[in-house]
């Protein structure tokens, strides 16, 4: 059914429970200092009501109150926004129990995987980011992290997908939620790493989760979220939940009451125009390219290996030197590959892994000047993974760490590219009077199918050009609207954008 619209003031809404001063610690702040106070504001007052108690919070929590408005369960999974539902769950009546098939019963999901953090309390009890949700989708999501699939091996009755990863950085299995639920999930996880970002370190990753407070989610999994917040922002639905969550469990959730806080911490939540005064970081073409063929002479033991190749010193612990993949590789098992500094910065990196003998599935965690960036996955196949928008400038030093003590890994064809914030094009944020009163804009936003469709009288527009966030050049298009109102883009991967035409900027997002 289609979806129930409320003329309320939706500011209202949204702080109608909160107290006066709940958030007053966090003025002012930004990046990990704010985050770190949201932390603990949303770790005061949490009441943890027992794993068994999320059944009682759904009575208020999951009801659905802006769709049908039917006091059904509000499931994410099967909800549909525009038609009937393909079922309904009643409260209490449909909880699991047992299940077969999609709409047997309604159980707990958690948006976070409980296998992450052991089943351990305060997080497996949770209001925040555990929903009531239909059995068999929540059991084929299984503890996927979530991202954008390429080609589906499962499918919901309202939509969501299971199947590989399309999101630039991971090459694993995802979940990917409709479009009326990206923005939720993004929240419920930016809201999971701020409130538990002190234990962070002592979690399982998942391909999705960081390992330190800050960031506190690997790049690719922070890339995603950031596009599906921006992508969806917060609904009635949503308010309405933290409200209620909120009565039941003391705290609340800062990234659906202050949208905004996401930008604040992490950055990408809104695209504006670069100041015309100050260049925008360039990443530039590749910085340093390792195929290791100047490693030592193959040797089957394990032990600390060292090297030069082009300019850079190179090491590795606990290493062996007689695998290869596409040519020569370092094979680590309990160690580290570490790069010499290097001046130009790092954009983007890109590698080549496959574990060898024996082992089970893992992942490297990639250390910027000891910073955890981004994680690299690897398996018995050999897989190529690039992690973009790390984005350091200056001198940087490279590492990367094998989170096993046992697997052995092969590693070739490393590279990176630079990133530097000297010699970067000044995008002007000037509109001529002419074509600001033509009032172009590029809808729908976010755009699918590679092509952006602009209203307005475009026929004076001579060119195009496509950057992202970093001020890097995507794509150039001279003469653009010849054929029609609509230009095709090349390949961007999901992501936010600015397309300037002649001297107007218009943002948008690829989803």
């Amino acid at each position: 059914m289609k979806k129930i619209i409320f003329f309320l003031s939706i500011a209202g809404i949204a702080h109608a429970q909160a107290p006066a001063g709940y958030y007053s610690s966090a003025n002012g702040l930004t990046g990990a200092a704010l985050k770190s106070a949201l932390s603990t504001i949303i770790t005061n007052g949490h009441q943890d009501k027992g794993y068994s108690g999320l059944w009682t919070a759904y009575k208020t929590t999951d009801i659905d109150k802006t769709f049908e408005n039917d006091g059904s369960i509000m499931d994410i999974y099967s909800e549909n926004p525009s038609s009937t539902d393909p079922y309904k769950y009643t409260l209490v009546t449909n909880q699991c129990g047992t299940y077969s098939v999609e709409g047997n019963c309604y159980n707990r999901e958690h948006i976070v995987p409980q296998s992450l953090f052991s089943q351990s309390a305060p997080m497996v009890s949770d209001i925040h980011f555990i929903r009531a949700t239909d059995g068999k989708v929540n059991g084929m999501r299984s503890n996927y992290p979530f991202g954008k699939v390429g080609t589906a091996t499962f499918t919901s009755k309202n939509g969501s997908k299971l199947g590989n990863s399309a999101s630039s950085g991971y090459a694993g299995t995802v979940f990917e939620p409709i479009d009326e639920f990206k923005g939720d999930v993004a929240r419920m996880i930016f809201y999971f790493v701020t409130r538990y970002q002190s234990k962070l370190s002592t979690f399982s990753s998942g391909n999705m989760l960081g390992s330190t407070a800050f960031p506190g989610l690997q790049t690719w999994e922070l890339n995603v979220l950031l596009a599906w917040h921006k992508q969806d922002p917060v609904s009635t639905a949503e308010i309405l939940r933290n409200n209620a969550s909120y009565t039941f469990q003391g705290n609340r959730n800062p990234f659906i009451d202050n949208p905004s806080y996401v930008g604040q911490i992490w950055g990408g939540d809104t695209a504006t125009t670069p100041n015309p005064s100050t260049p925008t970081p360039n990443p530039g073409t590749n910085c340093v390219t390792e195929t290791f063929d100047s490693i030592p002479a193959s040797n089957a033991s394990y032990t600390a290996r060292t090297w030069s190749s082009n300019g850079i010193s190179w090491s590795a612990t606990d290493a062996r030197t007689d695998q290869t993949i596409n040519g020569k590789a370092i094979t680590l098992r309990n160690g580290t590959l570490s790069a010499g500094s290097t001046t130009n910065g790092i954009s983007s990196l890109t590698v080549t892994t496959q574990m060898k003998f024996t082992g089970t599935n893992g992942t490297f965690a990639v250390k910027v000047n000891g910073t955890t960036v981004g994680t690299i996955p690897y398996s018995s196949t050999a897989t190529t993974t690039t992690i973009d928008n790390i984005n350091v400038a200056g001198n940087v030093t490279v590492s990367l760490v094998n989170n096993s003590t046992s697997n052995r890994v092969a590693i070739d064809d490393l590279k990176w590219t630079c990133y530097s914030t000297s010699g970067a094009r000044m995008i002007q944020p000037t509109v001529s009077a002419e074509l600001a009163n033509n009032a172009l804009k590029i809808s729908p936003n976010p755009i699918s199918g590679q092509e952006i469709f602009v209203s307005g009288d475009v026929s004076k527009i001579n060119k195009a050009e496509i950057y992202n966030l970093n001020g890097k050049l995507m794509q150039t298009i001279d003469a653009p609207f010849k054929q029609g109102n609509s230009i095709k883009t090349k390949n961007l991967t999901q992501g936010v954008y600015l397309l300037i035409l002649d001297k107007t900027n218009l943002k948008f997002i690829v989803k």
